[in-house]
């Protein structure tokens, strides 16, 4: 489907867009899910390398297995802001209308 041509409605008029619409929120708690999820796999990893591997860098993936479940829910709860939208106002279409009636038409004889 091309996106040229605008969307029309049960009499082919032209439906107005809602452009400034914000994003829903069942795609804003998937992408904190995703985020989480991947946070919580990166702890994930840090705990089995914590264990095999030695100096500074175990003291690394124990830090991270430790502070990441926090960031990870402060990540996952961090919601977006409405992002303030403008609207702008739809006008109706122009209604055809009857001609003016002339004044022999207005008169009704008996």
């Amino acid at each position: 489907m091309s996106g040229t041509h605008a969307p029309k409605g049960r009499r082919g008029e032209p439906v107005a867009s809602v452009t400034t619409a914000a994003e829903g929120r069942s795609s804003d708690l998937a992408s904190r899910q995703r985020r989480y999820l991947v946070t919580m796999g990166v702890r994930l990893a840090c705990l089995p390398l914590a264990v095999l591997v030695d100096g500074w860098l175990r003291w690394f993936f124990i830090i991270g297995a430790v502070v990441l479940p926090y960031i990870a829910v402060v990540i996952a709860n961090a919601t977006r802001r409405p992002s303030a939208g403008t609207i702008s106002p739809v006008t109706p279409p122009v209604r055809p209308q009857l001609p003016p009636a002339s004044r022999a038409d207005d008169r009704i004889e008996r």
